[in-house]
């Protein structure tokens, strides 16, 4: 059996926008023996996913770690790998070629790579087609539609109403400007003709109790969803509203009406969120971003 390995570390975002990536890889090689290389975090979403047979989560020890590097170094020189599709194409992902071995075919802008993603443009290309044309180089140009049933759970005890909005406040803590302010989402969750709930992280219920001060009837959901219970919030909720973050990502890809805040820390022509009904609006900078400006937008997202 043939065995291929994909490379993906991070981030939630870039992770989600490779989901098309790995279903023309599996739909391309459907005999083969196919392994993801991934972080904890994405190997737990990607658990149930159709497109790999085997998920392996130790893909980025630290530089420093002499064991995990020898470990993860044994490993992939011993898997026997046909053919890596790096889809991370870093410089780290790239020096990984030298692991896996040079008998191996290699799609990536690595040095040497046998199929080599060369366009000098890349860099400037939305990640969904530069994945693409990565992909095409390699003889994959069957982009089937990617299965996400895989992303389900039961959501009877979050307390859901049953019509609400999604509203994803949080961001990077690393990147304030991502992050549109929690009480201009508090005032329009007050202005909705339906009940929100607020998705995200742990560390992010302080955002959803701001908005439910002005907002009594939202819900708190975060750090209660895994990616499981978040995919089937997304299947309910009549519409989101969230920034440039991995939830947001997930939530448009899941098929969720999606209106992305975008301010100037971040492109939306490179990293947009990819669905069957997305709208992006952007304001630098984003703390600037009036409330009546995202209504107006929402406002066309729903009758669209």
């Amino acid at each position: 059996m043939r065995r291929i390995l994909v490379i993906k570390l991070a981030s939630l975002g870039d992770v989600v926008q490779a989901f098309g990536p790995f279903a023309a890889i599996r739909a391309h090689h459907p005999e083969a023996e196919i392994t993801l290389l991934t972080t904890p975090p994405y190997a737990t979403l990607l658990r149930g996913a159709p497109w790999f047979d085997r998920i392996w989560a130790d893909g980025r020890p630290g530089w420093a770690s002499l064991p995990g590097l020898w470990r993860l170094a044994r490993r992939l020189r011993g898997a026997g790998f046909a053919r890596v599709y790096d889809l991370q194409t870093s410089a780290r992902s790239s020096r990984y070629r030298l692991l896996v071995g040079r008998g191996a075919e290699w799609s990536g802008i690595a040095r040497g790579a046998s199929h080599p993603h060369a366009n000098p443009q890349r860099d400037a290309m939305h990640t969904v087609e530069r994945q693409r044309e990565q992909l095409a180089t390699a003889g994959i140009t069957r982009f089937p539609v990617p299965d996400l049933t895989f992303l389900d759970g039961d959501v009877t005890g979050l307390g859901l109403p049953q019509s609400f909005a999604l509203l994803v406040p949080g961001a990077s803590p690393g990147r304030p400007g991502k992050r549109w302010p929690v009480e201009r989402y508090a005032a329009l969750a007050a202005g909705l003709d339906l009940p929100v709930a607020v998705a995200g992280g742990a560390a992010e219920a302080g955002l959803a109790r701001a908005i439910q001060a002005a907002a009594p009837a939202a819900v708190d959901l975060t750090g209660r969803t895994d990616f499981g219970q978040l995919g089937a919030v997304a299947r309910h909720a009549a519409f989101a509203v969230g920034n440039d973050t991995g939830p947001t990502h997930l939530l448009a890809a899941l098929g969720c009406p999606t209106l992305a805040l975008f301010g100037d820390e971040s492109d939306p022509a490179l990293c947009a969120p990819r669905g069957q009904r997305v709208a992006v609006l952007r304001h630098a900078p984003l703390a600037e971003l009036g409330v009546e400006e995202v209504r107006v937008a929402l406002a066309g997202l729903r009758a669209g």
